[in-house]
């Protein structure tokens, strides 16, 4: 028998299928660095979900280095994309969220940054964000998409 909060959690996967069907969802790989006492520089993966046209909330984890020894990055963000439908060219955005570390320095920080993206209404394209959070902050790197069927899309 299933208790009244199995079937509230069934009831809210059921009713979140269909809403996850109309997001936009990426995936993708970035270098992120950070100029502080002591710099970081780390390597990883991303993904994203877009929570409306204009919205993305993304999360990302790295590894890489701090001062010679090895250290990781997290962040989560809330984005808001100017073109989100733009298929050619470049398109601006700006994020704000937290960001924790780990390595030599072991510390959470603000993040805020402005960045382009190229396509953002296509399969892919690559990003760059400069900020701070850690230190002066630069992001770059490359992300696929997967649009609902309603999305009017070409390559």
């Amino acid at each position: 028998m299933v208790s009244r909060w199995g079937r509230l959690a069934l009831a809210a996967l059921a009713a979140a299928g269909p809403a996850a069907a109309q997001q936009v969802k990426e995936l993708g790989v970035q270098v992120t660095g950070t100029w502080s006492d002591p710099a970081l520089v780390v390597a990883g993966v991303s993904g994203a979900i877009r929570t409306s046209e204009r919205t993305r909330v993304s999360a990302a984890l790295g590894g890489g280095v701090s001062d010679g020894d090895a250290a990781w990055r997290g962040e989560l963000l809330g984005h808001f994309l100017l073109a989100p439908r733009r298929r050619a060219g470049l398109a601006p955005y700006a994020a704000a969220g937290v960001s924790v570390v780990g390595g030599p320095v072991e510390r959470g920080y603000l993040v805020l940054t402005l960045g382009i993206e190229s396509r953002p209404g296509n399969r892919s394209g690559w990003f760059l964000e400069l900020g701070v959070g850690g230190g002066a902050r630069i992001a770059a790197g490359w992300r696929r998409r997967w649009f609902p069927a309603w999305w009017p899309l070409t390559d």
